[in-house]
């Protein structure tokens, strides 16, 4: 398969400042779209002109009618909105300022001061208040009165001063886990609503000194490792009527999380729990009583991550879940009321789904699954009154679905590998998909940028079939050798979408002169659940192998230089780089670990769900790139931020000064308030990225082919 979205001729070559320049050469994507309740219409969050801060836009449903909407106050930032009941107007955060919007004239009535740290707006059903989160809390404004009260009282702040970091988090919370959850939901009558209560008070406090305080301090925070108890996740309800909050009786709320909870129309409250080791999962169903009934339990030792969802469908009978209890992820139904001893698949067998089901008014269910291959993911409806699903869209890449309340209409947000995400419509099967937004400038569309190529070769060490994209010059140079960088490193990346500015990154690689190859090792999804839990207590193991496997195809291949070749990634990706230096020394001649987990006992209490804990499987804790370290002979420049709260950047030291005491030469930058995500922090991001292009050009360009 081969794709080329745009075959202009370049005018000017990217240069680093090309990534990072502000407006964007490559624009700013679109927010998710938010539906009116009425379906005629949806909002969205944009800049046209590709700089950061971020208009509010109205579209017709069908996409053909788009206008900004005249914001109140252009002194502050756009944070947040929501839609009217009436789907006439918008309510709108600006700063700590709600104001409401008409979206006929853009006449904008200031209703009152939320304040500071607001997030999470949500309308009540009956449309008389909004709830929102501040401080740990949930609280209520009323559209009536214009009064605000807090709803509940049990926020502590973080430990921290600082604002940067996964783990810098509240004491305690209404809100999502540190990696993720749900917040609250309204009961369907407004008069409950059902919070998602977050402790981390039981966790050990871990130190990440800040070096640009005015002083050293330790900048404590709340952070487990594996064989730690979690934080202690659990569900409430808050009645309205007095404020009293009720704890539902969940069991071990310090191992088990609480993927989502959800009320059906007729408000009965459904809870999606599972283990952190993604054993177990479990849905429940409350009574009027607040007991909870189990309506299905689902048990797997060898189960991995945990890709799970789930939805009340229209009828307020059954639930619609998304697990992987076949050999692909998969849509299934179950009554929660008189649950079949095993539910019902409802989506093709031979796809995984990939997403939340969206379920309409109308009863039809929208979700994307990885078809016809695992590089692409296309939207499906199922019908309201079932029957096979039916494929929506059509343009080849990435396709988000986002229907409107009543199903008549689609919104999707759609990428290519060379194309930035973009807005779409579609009214109708088979009809011709609307592009609402252009986000990129005019330059981005006169740029010659990469093909790809998706190639398949068999593993090396047994019978499974390998995938690895390609992505090189559109015009390739007959006789030519170019050197090769496999890159970024991690699973799920032979994909045909844009992956932000690690896209960017790849385009600029391509321009200077690389070949650019990604591998779907094991642990990826779309080749079945097998190949997918290979990955279970074997970090840094097999899928290495399957590294070598693409090494031994290129070898066979045309154009690639594999005496110059290099490997990068973050985070797992640059684990994944660091242990292939160390563990296959001679393989490449460079290689670049950013942000790269180097010693599986500093991983988080979320890792339990790929190594486990040390009590039950001390074996994986040995597979430390300390016990390698002797084995490093190529090229290596180690990235890490020293506020990386995910890998802590004390397990880069401890390595780098093992590796300085065994006499090996390799290169370090850090930057000192980086956190795990640097790549997303513009400054920090152009610094390393920098630092990454020049160790490379050193090492892997044609005037460095004699000095390894």
């Amino acid at each position: 398969m081969l794709t080329q979205s745009v075959v202009a001729r370049a005018a000017i070559p990217l240069t680093l400042d090309d990534v990072f320049a502000s407006p964007s050469l490559f624009g700013t994507p679109p927010s998710a779209p938010k539906w009116a309740p009425d379906s005629r219409s949806f909002a969205f969050t944009w800049n046209d002109k590709g700089l950061p801060d971020r208009g509010l836009w109205l579209s017709s449903a069908d996409g053909k009618q788009l206008r900004q909407i005249p914001l109140p106050d252009t002194s502050t930032s756009l944070r947040d909105f929501v839609w009217r009941g009436d789907g006439q107007s918008l309510l709108v955060l600006q700063g700590g300022e709600l104001w409401q919007i008409a979206t006929s004239d853009g006449s904008a009535e200031h209703l009152g001061i939320l304040g500071d740290g607001v997030s999470t707006l949500t309308m009540a059903p009956d449309g008389r208040q909004l709830a929102f989160l501040k401080g740990g809390d949930l609280w209520i404004f009323d559209l009536e009165k214009k009064t605000l009260r807090p709803l509940s009282d049990l926020g502590i702040p973080p430990l921290s001063n600082l604002t940067i970091g996964r783990y810098n988090r509240a004491e305690r919370e209404i809100g999502p886990g540190i990696w993720g959850g749900p917040t609250y939901a309204w009961s369907p009558d407004s008069k409950r609503i059902a919070v998602h209560l977050v402790d981390r008070q039981s966790m050990r406090k871990v130190p990440f000194p800040d070096y640009l305080a005015a002083e050293t301090t330790p900048n404590e925070i709340r952070r487990g490792y594996p064989g730690d108890a979690n934080e202690s996740r659990q569900v409430g309800i808050i009645d309205l009527s007095d404020g009293r909050l009720e704890r539902l009786p969940l069991e071990k709320p310090d191992a088990r999380q609480v993927i989502g909870f959800s009320w059906s129309g007729k408000g009965v409250l459904l809870l999606d729990i599972a283990s952190d080791t993604a054993e177990d999962r479990w849905l429940y169903r409350v009574d009027e009583q607040n007991e909870l009934i189990l309506v299905w339990h689902s048990n797997r030792p060898s189960r991995i991550y945990t890709a799970f969802a789930s939805a009340w469908h229209s009828d307020n009978e059954r639930i619609v879940f998304l697990s992987d209890l076949d050999n692909r992820y998969g849509l299934y139904q179950i009554n929660a009321f008189t649950p079949e001893e095993f539910p019902k698949r409802i989506s093709n067998a031979n796809t995984d789904v990939l997403s939340a089901p969206h379920v309409t008014t109308s009863g039809e269910i929208f979700y994307t699954a990885n078809l016809p291959s695992p590089a692409e993911r296309h939207v499906l409806r199922i019908g309201a009154n079932g029957g096979p699903p039916e494929q929506l869209t059509r343009l080849p890449g990435y396709n988000s679905a986002h229907p409107s309340p009543d199903g008549a209409q689609l919104a999707f947000i759609h990428s290519e590998a060379s194309l930035p995400p973009e807005i779409y419509t579609l009214t109708a099967p088979g009809q011709v998909s609307h592009r609402v937004t252009h986000s990129p400038s005019e330059r981005f569309e006169k740029q010659d940028w990469a093909r790809s190529r998706y190639v398949s070769f068999p593993s090396h060490i047994d019978d499974y079939t390998l995938h690895a994209r390609i992505l090189e010059p559109p015009n390739l140079e007959p006789g030519k050798k170019y050197p090769v960088l496999f890159g970024p490193m991690y699973s799920n990346t032979v994909r045909n979408r844009w992956s932000g500015r690690y896209s960017r990154i790849q385009q600029l690689l391509v321009q200077k002169g690389y070949i650019v190859v990604q591998v779907d090792m094991r642990g990826s999804t779309g080749y079945g659940r097998d190949f997918r839990e290979e990955f279970l207590v074997d970090f840094a193991g097999d899928d290495i192998e399957d590294i070598v496997s693409a090494v031994d195809y290129l070898k066979s291949q045309p154009h690639m230089d594999i005496e110059r070749m290099g490997i990068w990634g973050s985070s797992y990706g640059g684990t994944l780089s660091i242990y292939t230096l160390l563990k296959k020394p001679g393989l490449f001649r460079a290689g670049v670990a950013a942000a790269a987990a180097v010693d599986p006992h500093f991983f988080g209490t979320d890792d339990v769900a790929i190594v486990r804990r040390p009590d039950t499987h001390p074996e994986v804790f040995l597979n430390t790139a300390a016990r390698y370290a002797e084995n490093l002979e190529d090229h290596l420049l180690i990235i890490h931020g020293m506020q990386d709260q995910v890998v802590p950047f004390k397990t880069t030291a401890a390595l780098a000064d093992l590796l300085i005491k065994k006499g090996k030469d390799f290169d370090f930058a850090f930057a000192p308030g980086a956190t795990h995500s640097w790549s997303r922090e513009a400054h920090y991001s152009r610094y390393l990225f920098g630092k990454m292009l020049t160790h490379f050009d050193r090492y892997l360009l044609p005037e460095a082919a004699a000095s390894k």
